[in-house]
Parts: C-alpha cells; structure tokens; sequence
C-alpha cells in the first residue's frame, strides 16, 4: 500500500514549521531561504522556483553556532564541526531523529523505513583505512607495500 505524499510550496511549508514549534530566520541577503532549529538542531531549506521547498543545508546538531555533520565510525558516532569533533549521545541523536523526522513531514518528504529506524549519519568510517574509497592508483603506498619491495630487492643483493 503506497501512501502518496503531497509537497509543500514553500510558504505552506514554513507556516507549518512556525505552528510547530520551529525557530525560523530569515538567511542574510538572500531571498527565499531561510534556517530552522528545534532541539538544538538546525537546519536550512529554499524556495524552488517552482515555489516548493528543498532542503540546503541537512539538520545537524548546533554546536557552538555551527551546524555539525553526524560521522559514523562503526564503534561510536560523532558530532563533527569544522573546528571539533564530538562523541554523539543518546540525547543528541534522538533530538537529530525527531527533527528530521518533523522536517519531512512540514517539507511533503516521504519518510523511509531505514531512515525512520533511527539516525542516519553524513559520513560511514567502519574501519580504519583512509582513502579505501579512492582508486588503486591514487591510494598512498602502505608500510606493507613499500617494505615488501625493499625486502624483495634486498633479497636479490644477497643472493649475488
């Protein structure tokens, strides 16, 4: 059974917010964008110019006055600022949950099963291993890497 969901224009969108309990400014010398918070997250959405509403910048958690990015490390998540990085608690994840969730619903957006189980986070880093998603090519050699080749070439001297 699929349920339709209707969108929003964005003026619907923003009195919804407003009936909602949302904080709403108006973004600084633009037109038709504007920022949200509630819980202590924030977020920022625009007008299309079909007169619907989009979302420009994803809900994060407000640490100091920036926005925060949730990075999944497998073992913990964290609250990531330009400046920080902070270990994510119960309460900050629940507050990004409930926001979202509230989000979709004033913005027309369907709510998606994975996304409605809990928190989805910016960025997954399950292991350790930096640049496993660039090309072969483009990865930095590994200790392993290079000591095997000076190994390989040493063995050969010894053997002459």
């Amino acid at each position: 059974m699929s349920k339709t969901i209707e969108a929003r224009t964005y003026d619907e969108a923003l009195a919804w917010l407003r009936d909602n309990g949302f904080d709403i400014t108006d973004a600084p010398g633009t037109n038709g964008r504007a920022f949200l918070r509630k819980y202590n997250v924030s977020a920022a959405i625009q007008k299309t110019p079909d007169d619907l509403v989009k979302i420009f910048a994803y809900p994060g958690y407000l640490i100091g006055s920036e926005i925060s990015k949730l990075v999944n490390r497998g073992y913990q998540q964290f609250l990531k600022t330009s400046k920080t990085e902070v270990a994510a608690t119960a309460d900050h994840l629940k507050a990004l949950h409930s926001f979202a969730e509230e989000l979709k619903v004033a913005l027309g957006l369907p709510s998606l099963y994975n996304e409605s189980l809990g928190s989805v986070s910016e960025s997954y880093h399950y292991d350790r291993i930096e640049d496993r998603d660039k090309a072969t090519v483009d990865r930095p050699k590994r200790p392993w890497e290079t000591a095997g080749k000076q190994a390989a070439a040493a063995g050969k001297k010894g053997r002459a």
